[in-house]
């Protein structure tokens, strides 16, 4: 009898440190992100602390687990990230990924989310082949895409008179991708594409690129291309002249506002952009930039505020859910609004796009700003619907 209750006893302790075990092992939160490159200004640091924001605004635990904040510096290396997100997923207990600062390391990664079940959420990366070909049931691409900068920004540029265009695209997946998505724009509004130049990532120089650019003619020289390589090419189109002579416009396809602080009003002045969120729009963008500003030194980006998003409707939907499942939280985050500060009503397609205003802005001249980061000014919004790709239209497998 003694034996049999201390046996008893000892499974019930097993069990109980067993249940204790899972009650504490935590939803894991893993940040691919770029610390020391390009697009380390657009994200970065920032961005990681936008996740945390996130957590902490979620009172840091959901089901009564703690909400770990993980993170790596990829950087740029697909290989590296994919080798890093197989590590987290397999061993590590990694429950979603987010961030993804390029497009080929975001179609790497949403594949190994796909084999091995688990969530990734894309706030950084571009290419709208990630709600097109590359589409997975466990990816979602949260903040922006190639199709929406494409759609607003090109159909602006082309109602203004800039019906003939000249490229200059970083050589990878989402200079690709945004490239041919400006080119359906241009071509459907009666434009035309007289030529286009690559460069690699992290270009030390385009003056080889201007030079054909200027000799092309083309009324708008196109920058397909992102962070420091937007930064610097826009350096050098006004080095020689383009953009300055009234001949040639410049057209920044991805600009962020940390890009035009880097540049300065002197030079990035009257560019037009398309964003997902600006720090001033309204009290609801002000109120959370300020508490990021106080944290970080600078006004958050779209993908770092996007992250904040990201993160809080992912713990929302684990809650509401009451599990980690990949498959569950993903049928919650489909079937739940999407309200923050920067988004109203957004929802989540069955592609994986998340559906939310986008807005065309232009960049002050020197005279017009009164502050240090008060850079844009509103030129018009464009409702998610239109501003994304049409269901049916991109080549998700999922879309039946």
């Amino acid at each position: 009898m003694n034996k049999t209750l201390a046996a008893l006893a000892a499974a019930l302790a097993c069990s109980g440190a067993a249940w204790a075990q899972t009650a504490a092992t935590p939803v894991k939160i893993g940040v691919l992100a770029d610390l020391s490159g390009i697009y380390s200004a657009i994200g970065g640091k920032g961005l990681i602390d936008a996740a945390r924001m996130a957590v902490e605004d979620a009172g840091g635990s959901v089901l009564g687990k703690p909400v770990e904040i993980v993170s790596v510096d990829t950087q740029n290396k697909p290989d590296l990230a994919s080798s890093k997100a197989r590590q987290w997923f397999d061993t590590e207990g990694v429950d979603m990924v987010t961030d993804l600062p390029t497009s080929a390391i975001a179609l790497a990664v949403a594949k190994i989310g796909e084999e091995k079940k688990k969530l990734v959420m894309v706030t950084s990366a571009a290419t709208s082949d990630l709600t097109g070909k590359g589409c997975t049931p466990y990816s979602v691409h949260w903040t922006y895409d190639t199709y929406a900068l494409a759609r607003s920004t090109a159909a602006a540029v082309l109602k203004n008179g800039g019906d003939s265009w000249f490229f200059l695209t970083v050589d990878y997946a989402f200079g690709q991708a945004l490239e041919r998505d400006a080119t359906d724009v241009i071509k459907a509004g009666g434009g035309k594409v007289l030529g286009t130049a690559k460069h690699p990532l992290s270009a030390p120089d385009f003056s080889s690129l201007v030079l054909q650019a200027q000799a092309s003619k083309a009324k708008v020289v196109a920058l397909a291309n992102g962070g420091a390589d937007t930064v610097n090419s826009l350096k050098q189109t006004a080095e020689f002249g383009v953009g300055r002579n009234g001949q040639q416009k410049v057209a920044a396809l991805l600009t962020f506002l940390t890009d035009v602080k880097a540049m300065g009003l002197p030079l990035a002045q009257g560019l037009y952009l398309t964003e997902a969120f600006y720090w001033d729009q309204n009290d609801k963008t002000r109120e959370w930039a300020q508490r990021f500003f106080k944290r970080n030194g600078a006004m958050p980006t779209m993908t770092q505020a996007g992250t904040y998003g990201a993160v809080s409707h992912y713990l929302k939907a684990v809650k509401a859910a009451g599990s980690k499942d990949a498959d569950k939280v993903m049928a919650q985050m489909r079937s739940t609004p999407i309200n923050d500060f920067m988004t109203s009503n957004g929802k989540l397609r069955i592609d994986g796009r998340v559906i939310r205003d986008m807005h065309l802005f232009q960049v002050k001249a020197p005279a017009e700003s009164k502050g240090e980061w008060d850079l844009y000014k509103t030129v018009s919004s464009v409702p998610g619907e239109q501003a994304f790709r049409p269901l049916n239209e991109g080549g998700c497998p999922l879309v039946k």
